[in-house]
């Protein structure tokens, strides 16, 4: 709750206002039994006079009228606060959630990709959605109750007093034996509430790995493992969810033990009280629903304890999150480039993702304006690691990379990453129209520029056959087109928003040969003038590039261009003879 308390704050004014109005109901609560108490003993003392045939003996109607009165006005007050208190304790907790989603939103934002890439996605989703919503549920359902019971066993304790010290002073036993056992159980129940919500994480993570590989899973016939191994994981879940709501169940049975032990024990006293005239029955009536009020409010809890104990395990999983380590802070000062060319160098870089690991070890070269630059390499050289290290998703470890003789660790991230167009070999593609993902990149472009990038990524055929056209809703999955189109559009994309460096990582890598020769003659257009790194393993995409830097583990180990590098008969060489062994 604590850490809770900033995003209820600004809402507080709510939370007051429905704690008054449960105060009011409390005090309707408490004084029911009192009165009602009133019409028995009165109901008794008739009764008893008309027995006896005391002259003028009659049931009083009409004093029981005017009590019953009070009763309906007390329960029609009970239910109007109830519902008032609902309601603004309802809008109080959910603009609450609001701000915390809206925070964790923020936070991915400010995260550093390491992040993301030691974590799976169903995990975090877990967090952003499933937790923040057990939080939500679980302050909607327990908040209210516990104020009520706090307020509702406080005035029944004050009562219980009022009426006969003695009798309280048993009753009052049900509290701490209650504590007791809440304390003793929660205390056990805690960690298993923890591995549940762990579980849970686990289960949706694994879960949307293998939707999202169910082709791959159905070519492969891994059915049946994939099963198995869900089995596994949803036993594991199944487990410890068991185990957290049978200890926590515990506590119900084991509080109403005590309220039917104390309540025997108060029956017993008061029956010899009334009959010695110390209290009256209806004061033992009232004194017996009073035990009612400490018990229920108790027994609520016990079965709210569940909802709360996930809620701490969920609310400590969100704000681990939050608390997460992010990505450097940006410089007071930073710096911005003016003119920008496109002058890239990368001086002495080192850079590993472990410290065991140097992955990549004084790297240097530097890449003038408008020249296109290859890299190629085997699997791990380091290809697309570099670029991450030009976006900045990962800071380099020693050296310097720079833009224009500026280093890029004074920039700022989001003006470092508005000069990078990128595709990527994943493509991305969100569900609207194919004119809305083509202009994603460029707020202000106009039908006129997209079809225009179409037309430049070859893609603007494609896009006429289609019933719609630009206008055609491409769904969640991007599915209803291939992915060689996928990857066209994203190339548009990339092409409208007018980058000045253009990144292409394997952006040709599902697309057919002819579309291939189609698209360089495409990429030479677009790249003129404009700064371009290539990472690509069909080589014969990139012969026409000004510079190809050959990797291998981390290093250049060759550099120039195509026909200077097949001249040196080296690692380029054979790189690229080994891609037509076959033909040959």
């Amino acid at each position: 709750m604590k850490k809770l308390y900033p995003y209820i704050k600004p809402y507080l004014k709510f939370f007051i206002a429905s704690i008054l109005l449960l105060i009011i109901y409390s005090g309707f609560l408490a004084a029911a039994p009192m009165i009602e108490g009133l019409i028995t003993t009165r109901l008794k003392d008739d009764v008893v006079n008309i027995a006896n045939n005391v002259p003028g003996a009659a049931i009083s109607f009409s004093y029981i009228v005017g009590i019953l009165k009070i009763l309906l006005v007390i329960y029609i007050g009970n239910i109007a606060c109830n519902f008032l208190s609902q309601y603004l304790l309802t809008i109080g907790i959910q603009n609450s959630m609001r701000d915390l989603r809206n925070e964790v939103q923020k936070k991915i934002t400010r995260l550093p990709i390491s992040y993301f890439d030691t974590r799976t996605v169903g995990d975090i989703l877990s967090i952003i959605s499933n937790d923040i919503e057990t939080i939500s549920n679980a302050l909607q359902q327990t908040l209210s109750r516990v104020f009520s019971a706090v307020l509702s066993i406080s005035l029944a304790a004050i009562l219980m007093f009022y009426i006969h010290p003695t009798m309280a002073s048993i009753a009052i036993l049900i509290l701490p034996g209650s504590l007791f056992i809440m304390r003793f159980i929660m205390k056990r129940s805690s960690l298993t509430f923890r591995n549940q919500q762990r579980a849970l994480g686990t289960l949706n993570g694994y879960i949307q790995e293998r939707y999202t590989g169910l082709t791959e899973i159905k070519l492969y016939g891994k059915q049946e493992e994939s099963i198995e191994q869900f089995k596994k994981i949803n036993s594991n879940l199944c487990e410890n969810g068991f185990k957290a709501q049978f200890v926590s169940g515990l506590m119900s049975p084991l509080i109403s033990f005590i309220t039917y032990i104390s309540m025997v024990a108060v029956i017993f006293v008061g029956t010899t009280f009334v009959i010695s005239g110390a209290i009256t029955i209806g004061q033992l009536q009232a004194f017996i629903r009073y035990m009612w009020q400490l018990n229920e409010p108790l027994e609520q809890v016990t079965q709210l304890s569940s909802s709360i104990q996930s809620a701490i395990a969920a609310s400590g999983r969100v704000f681990d999150f939050l608390e997460a380590g992010e990505e450097v802070p940006e410089r007071a000062n930073p710096c911005s480039i003016q003119d920008l060319r496109g002058n890239v160098t990368f001086e002495n870089v080192s850079f590993g993702y472990t410290k065991d690991h140097i992955l990549i070890k004084d790297f240097n070269v530097a890449v003038q304006s408008g020249q296109m630059v290859a890299i190629v390499g085997p699997t791990g050289a380091g290809k697309t690691t570099l670029i991450n290290l030009l976006m900045r998703f990962y800071d380099v470890t020693s050296g310097a990379i720079k833009v224009d003789g500026v280093n890029i660790k004074d920039m700022r991230r989001d003006d470092l990453r508005s000069i990078f167009g990128m595709v990527l070999q994943d493509t991305w593609l969100f569900n609207g129209s194919i004119a809305d993902n083509i202009g994603y990149g460029n707020d202000h472009a106009t039908r006129e520029d997209i079809v225009n990038a179409a037309k430049i990524a070859n893609v603007n055929h494609f896009i006429k056959t289609q019933p719609d056209g630009y206008d055609m809703i491409l769904n969640e999955e991007s599915s209803n087109v291939s992915a060689g189109e996928k990857q066209l559009l994203t190339i548009a994309r990339a092409f409208l928003a007018d980058p000045a460096i253009l990144i292409l990582d394997e952006a040709t890598s599902s697309v057919d040969t002819r579309l291939e020769l189609m698209l360089q003659t495409a990429m030479k257009n677009i790249m003129k003038d404009r700064t371009s790194f290539v990472i690509a393993h069909r080589l014969s995409t990139i012969r026409n590039a000004d510079l190809i830097l050959v990797m291998n583990n981390g290093t250049i180990v060759e550099q120039g261009t195509h026909d200077e590098l097949i001249l040196k008969k080296g690692f380029y060489e054979n790189l690229y003879m080994s891609q037509f062994q076959q033909q040959a």
